[in-house]
Order: C-alpha cells, then structure tokens, then sequence
C-alpha cells in the first residue's frame, strides 16, 4: 500500500476534520473559513508546497504539508515540514517514522536539499521520532518568528 498520496482539490473533505483535529490538539484557533483558505492553494497546485494524505486514500489516517523555499547556503530547494499529524488511535505503529522515510528520498528526487520542522521542546516523543528520521538540531541556529 502507498503510505502517501499527493492531496487535491477533491480530498478537501477528507482533509479537513484532519487538520481540524489536529489543530484542537495543538491549541491552534482558527476559523473553518481561514483553514480552508490556507489549504486550497496548495490543494489547486500552488507551486510553494503540497499536501499529503496519509494512510488509504478515501479513509486517511493522517496528513503532512509540506512548503518550500530556497537556500543558497543549502544548496538549492529547502523545504519545512508546515504541518504533521497522525490520529492518535494509529499513533506509536511506525507510520509517523515510515512517512517520513517515505518523504525525504521522494523530495530529494525533485531537488529538495534540506528539509527542516520545528517541534515542541517538551515533546520528547515527536523529538524521539524525528532523531530517529534523521533530524538533527542546527548547531547555533534558532527558529524565530515574525508575523506582523
């Protein structure tokens, strides 16, 4: 079975309580509105990033958004992973660690040199999850973020 499958504008329904969900866990407030807005663009094409459903297609488990950018210092294409979730009845089955060894060859066949996320630094299970993928910190280097 394909673990993965590019999203489009038809798995809209089966990709929104997913991040619904997902967002509740996180704490993210946001409209219904304003997700789906955020998520058609990549859903349509936009070059910038895609969405992955994970699991079998017309009944998913999960889901992965993944954005690109550009690096000089890296070489090229970077990409970081947006968002990342599995329901939690599927979770600790190797499906999380198996997407993303899944991801990382197929990005690098499309010219993706480098591909980042950011976790929780008191989420010592995804931390677990993610050393285990391959992800390591960037020595002297933090995320920092502005959005007004």
């Amino acid at each position: 079975m394909n673990l993965l499958h590019l999203a489009n504008t038809g798995d809209l329904e089966k990709l929104r309580p997913l991040v619904a969900a997902f967002h509740a866990h996180m704490g993210i407030e946001q409209s219904d509105e304003a997700r789906e807005a955020a998520l058609m663009p990549l859903l349509e094409g936009l070059p910038l990033g895609v969405a992955y459903l994970i699991g079998p297609r017309k009944a998913p488990v999960g889901y992965i958004v993944i954005s690109f950018g550009y690096s000089v210092e890296l070489g090229g294409i970077d990409a970081f992973i947006d968002e990342f979730y599995i329901r939690e009845k599927v979770r600790s089955r190797g499906m999380g660690s198996e997407v993303l060894m899944t991801l990382l060859p197929a990005l690098r066949d499309h010219g993706v040199k480098a591909l980042h996320l950011e976790v929780d630094r008191t989420d010592e299970r995804a931390q677990r999850l993610y050393k285990r993928a391959g992800f390591e910190p960037r020595a002297g280097y933090m995320l920092m973020t502005r959005t007004r």
